[in-house]
């Protein structure tokens, strides 16, 4: 009886050393759905518990245990209010997520006219309401043009962007007064109308590293003497990553799945040639 309780306990801990050395020998870069609700690093987390947890490792205390075990990163941070392609890194894979800061993006978003908020979207309270009547569809496919391009952007106050090393949405939760940052440089490479149904219009973006979605429609609101903020984001590509290809769902976090979605860290990945992205500013949407 113990000869058998003690080879089944060899057995088990043999399955967990292998599971857990496959899980330490990936390098490369895979893509997961982020649904919305949770950030960029929750979901982040859960990913890496769910893989140790597959492996074999428990831990009291996941987040100190997973930092030792398991070397992941994610390519840029999706809104919470957010959806989408969210970029991962595992191993020496997480040296290539520079690339994906860097690199094109692609989002559809839900504006509402009428209505600002101080999140610039839909999590925010209302701060200011103006009506919207007046706005056509043409009116609105004309003020699109002087957002394509190389343009100036000034970020989100509620953002991943830093004072002193804090997220500036973090000092504003904690009621400190924050300054907006200056306007930086960012690239738009497309920008279409989809729908347009007022108060909603649907937007295909297109942009490179450090561009706010939020910030665009706010701006746009404004250009068209009223006001308005994201209702919905969906971040539809990233990268060489799209969401209908690519993005593991979150029952497929699993080792077998990674293993066959993984590009290793070695090969180098395509990126968009003819549209090559400015430098990356922190805090992307």
């Amino acid at each position: 009886m113990e000869a058998g309780m003690a080879g089944n306990t060899s057995s088990a801990a043999t399955k967990m050393s292998s599971s857990l050395a496959k899980l330490q020998s990936l390098n490369g870069m895979f893509a997961i759905y982020k649904k919305k609700g949770p950030t960029s690093a929750d979901v982040l987390n859960a990913l890496k518990e769910a893989l140790l947890k597959e492996a074999g490792v428990e831990s009291s205390n996941p987040r100190k245990r997973r930092k030792q075990w398991l070397k992941m990163g994610h390519g840029g941070t999706l809104d919470s209010a957010a959806s989408g392609v969210l970029v991962v890194g595992v191993g020496n894979g997480t040296k290539m997520l520079s690339s994906m800061l860097t690199g094109s993006k692609k989002y559809v978003a839900v504006g509402e006219l009428g209505k600002a908020t101080d999140t610039l979207d839909a999590t925010g309270s209302v701060v200011l309401e103006k009506g919207f009547d007046h706005i056509t569809r043409l009116e609105l496919e004309e003020k699109l043009k002087s957002f394509t391009g190389d343009i100036m952007q000034v970020p989100p106050l509620f953002s991943a962007l830093k004072k002193d090393g804090q997220r500036l949405s973090v000092l504003l939760k904690q009621g400190h007064k924050v300054e907006a940052k200056p306007a930086r440089p960012v690239t738009v490479y497309s920008l279409t109308l989809q729908e347009f149904t007022p108060p909603l219009f649907t937007l295909d973006i297109e942009c490179g590293g450090g561009f706010y979605v939020r910030s665009l429609v706010d701006e746009l609101g404004k250009a068209l003497a009223s006001c308005a903020h994201v209702k919905d984001l969906v971040r539809t590509k990233q990268g060489p990553f799209t969401l209908q290809e690519h993005v593991l769902h979150e029952q497929q976090w699993t080792l077998e799945d990674i293993l066959q979605a993984l590009q290793p860290a070695q090969t180098p990945l395509v990126q968009n040639q003819q549209n090559p992205a400015p430098e990356e500013k922190p805090g992307p949407e």
